[in-house]
């Protein structure tokens, strides 16, 4: 271990037996290094030759070393503490919290459990909780006989208090792990509790020293008794349990009391001075009452007398003699001289308390920025390297960029032209056009369409594919049959067990149905997931066999297509007129073509835009500008601050909607004309029969084309899901298959038979395989059979 235990819990003060103060332990940890996992981490996540922060690496894990290697509470181990703590907080600005090095941390006050998690936040966390531990320490070693050493150990306990404030109100809440109980919220406020009730009982024993007025003294004891009571009532809380170190309770609970008497005792002083006699006896009246309560305590209990450190009992003595003697003496001079009515303890005026302690955490720990680049911290880390916010912006803004440039812009520009398309289709153009152009052979896309469907097997290739995925799914539903089975058979025969068993051996036997809940679960859900591919199944194959007759031509060779379609050749329009209509037509669609080919020559331009497009340089100037304005170089940016420089970045791109709506209303005028000369086209070849027959058949057999990419793709996909369906399957089937043998042997077992004695009482013997025995999760590919001729992944 890197931080020894036995050297933090003896140096720590929390056994020293003469003194009255309570000290917090520190925190130990295991070796970490961060050379390796930074470098590799600037080299892949920057984009930064690592070797440029050779010597802040070095420097960083020499300073972890340096605050962790050993502790002793002196000002030495503190500034070591201080100033890695310091860099961490600038560290935390230039990478993500979570960068690939385990830090393990241990519980101060119990070193046997530990947490261990990749983040910086709770590394920096657990230094904090040893600076505070530091302080507590350092406060518990002065003297409380003379003021220099009470004023040190009254700032040390203060700034313990508020180290320990800050930890639990800033720094563990940015902690991306579960803490160890010294962490927790009520672990932290009961320890700045009890360094404020520390602080303020310097400044009690202060007062003494200085012999202050005893009315002053009695508020100040009043104050450290509220803060004790505020202490015991956190430490008492449930959580704590096992983590407030062994009598520190009982050390609370007496100091409460202790310094409830002394401000009675003090109070009763006062009165003494301005001869109330009365109420000086009421107050040392009160005072007997805590003594005797702290009395009662230890001698009841003989684990108080134990746990309690020594100086602490001989406080309650001498305070207890004291009283006492006070209180007789008060009595007599009462009885003999002064004759005052001694009012009731419920009627004494409360003494107000008087607060001079409070949570100060060194502003160096507060503002930690401030100090970079002095003696306290020294030079800030990694200077050069650009915040890992900035890199999150720049992430961010290229997902903006991309939401607006293929899902906002190029998508209109791909729905113009698909619009286009569909208006075409719609009129049958080109293909109207081609079969005039072309009286005889067939179009390119048709040939090119053929050849792919010939080198997939034509209809004997989807054929056997669809052949296959019925078999599959039919096998699918045999395994669940199987496992079903199986389950079905081990519920008749628990039955029997337990109509044959009637001792209480039959009420230790679980129930089937207790037991397969789970196994039930599975199969239904496949069962859906069967059925629902198996409609899907069914959807393509009415598809192949609407189709079939085109699939078959489409398979065959070319000459052969070119047989089935009619030709024109022997019926041409010659008519001039019917040539003009036709020329103006064609010189639309080379219109929409010549547009179709501007748009994607727009769309390549648009993506080469966005492409190189680099807002790092500009996020970088602001990132400069803001650093400038700020007191510190510890700088938290947040995404929100570049929202301006992103809207101004994005604004380029604003042009673009202006092109896409006037690309529309020039798309519109365009089929506006299309659908003009087309009306004519269809008037001057009403009286051509062959070639509306033409027409129609190439359009079927683009069509043709169409369906078996569709169910092409489909099947395929479908096939990979049935793969990966079976493998799970089987895996259900076998536990099931394992499960009941199991369960049978178990119930030979309880009838006193054994297994030579009688066959397995199952409907079929259940496979034998290494799968395991529980059902296992969906497979990560499923098919989703609810939407039709598709096989994708949820």
């Amino acid at each position: 271990m890197f931080l020894f235990r036995q050297q933090a819990a003896a140096t720590d003060g929390v056994s020293n037996d003469s003194s009255s103060i309570l000290a917090v332990r520190f925190k130990t940890t295991e070796k970490t290094v961060y050379k390796q996992a930074l470098a590799e981490y600037i080299a892949s996540s920057y984009a930064e030759p690592p070797e440029a922060y050779r010597d802040d690496l070095r420097v960083l894990d020499e300073l972890r070393e340096a605050a962790t290697a050993s502790f002793d509470a002196n000002s030495n181990v503190l500034k070591r503490n201080i100033r890695y703590f310091g860099q961490l907080s600038f560290i935390l600005s230039k990478f993500p919290a979570d960068v690939n090095i385990p830090f393990v941390w241990h519980n101060a006050f119990v070193p046997d459990v530990n947490a261990s998690c990749q983040d910086l936040y709770f590394e920096r966390a657990a230094v904090l909780f040893n600076i505070g531990a530091i302080y507590s320490q350092l406060g518990s070693r002065e003297g409380q006989s003379d003021n220099d050493s009470l004023n040190r150990a009254f700032s040390y306990f203060q700034q313990a208090a508020g180290v320990f404030g800050h930890l639990q109100q800033k720094i563990v809440g940015e902690c991306r792990t579960q803490l160890t109980t010294d962490m927790s919220a009520y672990m932290l406020t009961m320890l700045e509790n009890l360094m404020l009730c520390q602080a303020q009982e310097c400044v009690w024993h202060r007062s003494v020293l200085s012999q202050m007025k005893d009315e002053n003294i009695a508020r100040i004891a009043t104050c450290v008794a509220d803060l004790y009571e505020s202490t015991v009532q956190s430490a008492s809380h449930g959580s704590l349990a096992n983590t407030v170190p062994q009598g520190w309770i009982e050390h609370l609970k007496v100091k409460h009391l202790y310094f409830r008497a002394e401000a009675q005792m003090r109070k009763s002083m006062d009165c003494l001075a301005t001869s109330q006699y009365g109420e000086e006896v009421a107050r040392l009246q009160a005072a007997q009452e805590y003594c005797s309560q702290i009395s009662e305590l230890v001698a009841n209990d003989q684990r108080w007398s134990k746990q309690l450190r020594a100086a602490v009992l001989e406080m309650v003595k001498a305070q207890s003699e004291l009283v006492n003697s006070n209180c007789s003496r008060a009595e007599h001079d009462n009885d003999v001289i002064y004759l005052e009515p001694v009012p009731a303890a419920t009627s004494l005026p409360n003494i107000s308390p008087y607060k001079l302690a409070q949570s100060k955490a060194p502003e160096v720990i507060l503002n930690p920025g401030k100090f970079l680049g002095s003696e306290d911290l020294g030079p800030p880390l990694f200077k050069g390297l650009v915040p890992f916010v900035i890199h999150q912006a720049a992430s961010l803004y290229e997902d903006r960029k991309e939401q607006l440039v293929n899902k906002d812009l190029v998508s209109a520009i791909d729905e113009l032209t698909a619009d286009c398309e569909s208006v075409l289709n719609s009129l049958n153009l080109p293909h109207a056009l081609e079969a005039i152009q072309k009286p005889i052979g067939l179009p390119p896309s048709i040939l090119v369409g053929a050849d792919e469907i010939r080198s997939e097997g034509g209809f004997i290739g989807i054929k056997r594919l669809l052949e296959a995925a019925i078999a599959s799914n039919a096998k699918a539903t045999e395994q669940l049959d199987a496992a079903e089975s199986a389950l079905n058979e081990e519920a008749r025969e628990d039955q029997r067990v337990r109509q044959s068993v009637r001792d209480e051996r039959r009420s230790s036997r679980v129930e089937s149905s207790e037991l397969t809940n789970k196994f039930r679960a599975e199969i239904a859900k496949y069962r859906d997931v069967v059925q629902r591919a198996r409609e899907s199944d069914a959807t393509i194959k009415g598809q192949v066999d609407t189709w079939a007759k085109f699939f078959a031509l489409l398979g065959s060779p070319r000459d052969e297509i070119e047989r089935q379609v009619p030709s024109t050749t022997a019926n041409p329009i010659t008519d001039p007129h019917h040539s003009q209509i036709v020329g103006r037509l064609q010189q639309y669609m080379d219109e929409i073509s010549l547009m179709k080919r501007e748009r994607t020559k727009s769309v390549e331009k648009l993506k080469r835009i966005a492409g190189e497009d680099d807002i790092t340089p500009a996020l970088n100037e602001e990132m400069q500008r803001l650093a400038a304005q700020s007191a510190t170089p510890i700088l938290q940016f947040e995404l929100h601050q570049f929202e301006d420089l992103f809207a101004q970045q994005l604004d380029k791109y604003m042009t673009w909607r202006k092109y896409i709506e006037e690309e529309k209303e020039a798309q519109a005028e365009l089929l506006d004309s299309v659908r003009e000369a087309n009306q004519a086209f269809l008037v001057a070849r009403s009286n051509h029969p062959l070639l509306q027959q033409r027409e129609k058949a190439l359009s079927n057999l683009e069509t043709a084309i169409k369906r078996y990419r569709e169910a092409s793709f489909n099947l395929h996909d479908g096939a990979r899901f049935y793969t990966s369906l079976e493998a799970e399957l089987l895996k259900l089937k076998n536990g099931c298959a394992d499960f009941a043998m199991a369960r049978h042997l178990d119930a030979l077992e309880l009838m006193g038979v054994s297994q030579g004695e009688t066959p397995v009482d199952l409907a079929e013997t259940p496979e034998q395989t290494n799968a395991t025995s529980q059902p296992s999760a969906p497979p990560n590919l499923v098919w989703d059979p609810t939407m039709p001729l598709k096989y994708r992944t949820p």
